[in-house]
């Protein structure tokens, strides 16, 4: 199988190319850089969609990017990469002289409301609220197919939660401050973001509930480190900026409810056993 990944030089999209390219399937990845088996989205735009029966969008700027502080420029930046990419690979599908069968798109949980009660599934109906959720909405309706291409493209939308792995997403950050000692909840520390007739939804989550605290001491037994001082709310705000910072402070019950129904098999399906993967123990 031919797959298209936009954004597949990131943290998820080079652990995605590698899968595939393991079992065989042929990746072109869709980048800003030319290379070998990559072309660029100018290519994308100008040439318009190489042959494939797959195409994954996973580009966008990392919310977590420690070097970029949280301004305008920052934010716009946010929008710009996930939407403006979006829209391009969509664009391109649909005017595919032959369209791939499958159509992903990679959001996040971010539509779901912080709640320490309220369990969303893909069920759930929601309307934004802050400027994240505001971004998954545009973002979601730029990936949508025009109704001819969707009646023989299968549209898929994947909202993951935190992306927990060695190399990249949350895990990178949080391992310095626990290997010294310092590891603790964030801020009151009462819920963890879930975990790593239109298109079908899919919440990209572990089926286990966990909260900030339980991550934190899971994580610390795991590295046998203490996790004695919570970080206070106010440093994660100075530090990340309000916005940015509810994603790690606050989050949602999120059940990953069709992904199960799917008979989709979690190779990790408990914290315990995903951190032990993680940090080798």
């Amino acid at each position: 199988m031919r797959v298209i990944i936009g954004g597949g030089s990131g943290f998820v999209g080079r652990e995605l190319t590698r899968l595939l390219r393991k079992k065989g399937h042929e990746v072109t990845i869709v980048s800003r850089q030319p290379g070998p088996d990559r072309i660029t989205w100018d290519d994308l735009d100008a040439d318009g969609l190489p042959p494939c029966e797959g195409a994954v969008n996973l580009a966008g700027e990392n919310l977590m990017n420690p070097l970029r502080w949280w301004n305008e420029s920052y934010k716009k930046d946010l929008f710009s990469s996930r939407i403006d990419t979006t829209r391009t690979l969509a664009r391109a599908i649909s005017s595919a002289p032959t369209p791939p069968r499958s159509w992903v798109l990679v959001t996040g949980v971010a539509c779901y409301k912080p709640s320490q009660t309220a369990l969303y599934t893909e069920d759930s109906e929601w309307t934004p609220f802050d400027l994240l959720s505001q971004l998954v909405k545009e973002w979601e309706e730029a990936g949508r197919l025009s109704d001819d291409v969707a009646t023989t493209t299968r549209q898929v939308v994947i909202r993951p939660g935190a992306v927990l792995g060695r190399d990249g997403g949350a895990m990178k950050q949080m391992l310095t401050p626990f290997w010294l000692g310092l590891g603790g909840t964030l801020g009151s520390g009462p819920l963890l973001p879930p975990t790593a007739d239109g298109p079908e939804v899919l919440n990209g989550v572990a089926p286990a509930l966990n909260t900030n605290r339980e991550f934190t001491e899971a994580l610390g037994r795991a590295l046998g480190r203490p996790t004695l001082f919570p970080v206070p709310g106010f440093v994660m705000r100075a530090l990340m900026g309000a916005e940015r910072a509810v994603v790690l402070m606050e989050g949602q019950r999120v059940a990953p409810k069709r992904t199960l129904e799917s008979g989709y098999e979690y190779q990790y399906p408990d914290l315990r056993a995903a951190l032990g993967e993680i940090v080798g123990r």
